[in-house]
């Protein structure tokens, strides 16, 4: 066995050490923390705007915060294993550095349940709105035209999609600016009375129970998937010690309360929950706040967030693939493949795009909550890999380190968890049923479990 382990970390060295296998670095801190919140998009509020505030008798901002706390301080846990093992596979590496390969391929492979499916959302998305303002057009033309757009632009490389992201992400904060002056004004000039209470407090009825509370902060952790994603890269950050970490902090506190303000004007100006389309929500609430002109510029920034966050999602999820491929945990020659040219992991980029174009036409509701069963997962194994790391295997005690690596965590996995259980049933059966056909993978690779699994390796140098 000992042998085999050897000649597994020599392959996975030499395929490192060629040129191809590279990834470059080439990202600074603002790059980074456009990068994540292009994946956030500050827009993606009105992803899940009308089935959470429907879901919450109009609570979407206390739900908000809520999953706010949870990641806040499972960001910090990621900014800790970032400074720890600074390799690209996000939660698949730290799992796997801190309780083994075994551990960390589930994870990985939990983790790949909400990766490989977040572009299909901003695809779906992307053609229910534009079909929205051109219904003689089929949804899933529009979505399939972004998929060769997005696929195109990864393939070209992360400088492309770093240049792409700053420029969306400028525009959407532009709009927001727009939107909350023009929110305001209607709210408060429009003669009716306000409840400011409202948001937090809800209208009352089905919904307004602490389950239903629960069950909506689940599905809005798929907003905050950027934090988690600015790790993928940090094989392409200049200084990834110091500005992964800073970037993750940033991003997550900065799009977090920006959630928190739009979901909160957006209810003031509509106080009900009685969409016509509860997934094209924000068209209901921008007619109402400045008529066909903010309609219009909704549309646009939305759209160019929405491409962007799919470009980004790609981008990520095409990492973990990769570096699952370079240890050996999925097939090597397909997925630990980068292109001679371009640097970029072109395959992992095309099978994505293959699964997106396949799953055209799920039920959104419940491709979100199955998106954000493989996110919790994920955020409870990087915060349980904390504790696992610094606090007993690295020993950090005493008052401060106890607070800082077995408390904070600790509590982020709590959150977590909590959230968790309030997914849907049908999203749980799905994860769970995931998490089975890794096991058979994961017994197969490892001849029933009697030799170790591949190890990761350290290819940030």
């Amino acid at each position: 066995m000992n042998q085999q382990l050897s000649g597994d970390a020599q392959l996975a060295r030499a395929v490192a050490n060629e040129p191809e296998a590279k990834l470059r670095r080439v990202l600074g801190l603002p790059s980074l923390i456009f990068f994540g919140l292009v994946y956030m998009v500050p827009l993606t509020v009105y992803d899940t705007y009308g089935i959470v505030s429907s879901g919450t008798a109009g609570r979407t901002s206390l739900a908000y915060l809520i999953t706010l706390a949870a990641m806040t301080f499972t960001a910090i846990s990621y900014g800790k294993m970032v400074r720890k093992f600074p390799v690209a596979g996000s939660a698949y590496s730290f799992a796997s550095k801190s309780f083994g390969p075994n551990l960390g391929f589930l994870t990985g492979w939990l983790l790949l349940l909400d990766y490989v499916l977040l572009p299909l959302v901003n695809y779906l998305l992307i053609g229910v709105y534009l079909h929205e303002v051109f219904p003689s057009i089929p949804f899933w033309v529009f979505a399939v035209a972004c998929i060769v757009l997005v696929t195109a632009l990864n393939i070209i490389g992360i400088t492309t999609v770093a240049m792409v992201s700053n420029i969306i992400v400028i525009v959407q904060l532009v709009f927001i600016a727009v939107f909350v002056l023009l929110a305001i004004t209607y709210v408060t000039g429009n003669g009716n009375p306000v409840d400011f209470a409202a948001p937090f407090r809800g209208i009352g009825g089905e919904g307004a129970d602490l389950s239903s509370l629960l069950a909506g902060s689940a599905v809005l952790c798929l907003s905050f998937l950027g934090f988690d994603a600015i790790s993928t890269l940090v094989e392409e950050a200049k200084r990834p010690l110091r500005d992964i970490p800073r970037a993750i902090i940033v991003v997550t506190v900065g799009a977090g309360l920006l959630f928190v303000l739009i979901s909160y004007l957006s209810q003031l100006v509509m106080p009900g929950t009685d969409f016509q389309n509860e997934v094209a929500a924000g068209n209901e609430v921008m007619d109402l706040a400045g008529g066909g002109f903010l309609i219009v510029f909704f549309l646009s920034a939305y759209v160019a967030g929405t491409v962007g966050s799919a470009i980004a999602a790609q981008a990520s999820v095409s990492r973990v693939l990769f570096s699952m491929g370079r240890d050996g945990m999925l097939p090597r020659s397909f997925f630990g493949y980068l292109s001679p040219r371009f640097k970029t992991p072109v395959r992992a980029i095309l099978l994505v795009s293959v699964i997106s174009v396949a799953g055209i036409g799920i039920d959104a509701d419940l491709l979100f909550s199955i998106v954000s069963f493989g996110a919790l997962v994920a955020f409870s194994m990087v915060n349980l890999s904390v504790i696992r790391q610094y606090f007993f295997v690295d020993r950090l005690r005493g008052p401060s380190n106890t607070l800082r690596y077995l408390v904070a965590p600790l509590v982020g996995f709590l959150l977590t968890g909590w959230i968790w259980t309030s997914l849907q049933s049908n999203a749980i059966i799905i994860g769970l049923s995931w998490l089975a056909v890794g096991l058979v993978y994961l017994a197969v690779l490892t001849r029933g479990f009697r030799r170790r699994a591949p190890e990761t390796e350290d290819f940030s140098a």
